[in-house]
């Protein structure tokens, strides 16, 4: 590992192809890790088979490395981390820090979100029940986080969620944390329409009892305020064959501003670049921006 002990990650889903938000955070968390003389792990995220998109995976990385952007060490793959997963269930267990519950969220919704431990004391069997993580034992209480670009985030409350569903699929706050410490992960880089949802995992980690990494939350390409470019919203993947253009698109709305024409004429030559000059400072401090 590199001196600086820096590791970083970058964790697409393979629900769909990448798009220029995608592409946003792959390359921000690529060049905080490399500016940082770390190591850039790729992880696909394919815990839920059913939103998986055939092929999505395999795109993923071929449009990766068509943008330069290669990854250190061997694919990390979800779907064969079952065992990793498994073992913070069982652990969690023996700490009594978990119950079933049998709520919907019709139920949770006409109860008054966020969900307020209806089940702790139901004694409900696994059967078509999901599993939920107990954190009313949780002290100290998070009140809030320092994110390394938004500052400080406050967290008002931190609800009971869910660690396995009543399919039995594990849920991603489980899995996300599972394999950040798996992996080594020092800094999490990523956008900030998952911003919330790092209260969740700081309570996984500190009934853990082990030490979490830092975040830095990128701000959102939105095609309108409060629409971000997503595969819900039917965001256009990018293509390889525009990757210098596209990729000289996404160093400017990080902050990194080049002149197409005179720019270095290949993807690797840019990166290596934009290594050079990368600085948290040149990011946008807002959460949306508008493309």
């Amino acid at each position: 590992m590199p001196a600086s002990h820096y590791v970083g990650r970058f964790a697409p889903s393979p629900s769909g192809l990448l798009h220029f938000g995608s592409l946003i955070t792959a390359v921000g968390s690529y060049l905080q890790a490399k500016s940082k003389k770390g190591i850039w792990l790729l992880r696909i995220e394919d815990i839920d088979p059913v939103r998986e998109m055939p092929g999505a995976a395999t795109e993923i990385q071929n449009t990766l490395q068509a943008y330069g952007l290669q990854w250190d060490n061997t694919v990390i793959y979800q779907s064969q981390q079952s065992c990793c997963y498994e073992k913070i269930l069982t652990q969690l267990k023996n700490l009594d820090l978990t119950y079933y519950c049998q709520c919907t969220r019709k139920n949770i919704k006409r109860n008054g979100r966020p969900y307020l431990g209806l089940c702790r004391t139901k004694q409900y069997g696994s059967k078509n029940n999901a599993l939920r993580i107990d954190l009313s034992t949780l002290t100290p209480l998070i009140s809030g986080f320092t994110d390394k670009l938004q500052g400080h985030i406050p967290i008002t409350c931190t609800p009971d969620f869910i660690l396995q569903r009543k399919d039995k699929l594990y849920a991603y706050n489980l899995a996300v944390v599972a394999d950040d410490i798996a992996q080594g992960i020092t800094e999490v880089v990523r956008g900030a329409d998952i911003i919330n949802t790092t209260g969740l995992q700081l309570a996984l980690y500190q009934l853990l009892h082990i030490k979490a990494p830092t975040y830095l939350h990128l701000p959102l390409a939105v095609s309108a305020p409060g629409i971000k470019l997503s595969k819900q919203n039917h965001a256009k993947a990018i293509k390889i064959k525009n990757a210098r253009a596209t990729l000289l698109d996404a160093l400017a709305f990080l902050g990194l501003d080049l002149n197409k024409n005179s720019a270095p004429k290949t993807c690797d030559e840019i990166l290596n670049w934009a290594v050079k000059h990368w600085s948290i400072d040149k990011l946008p401090k807002q959460i949306e921006v508008q493309i």
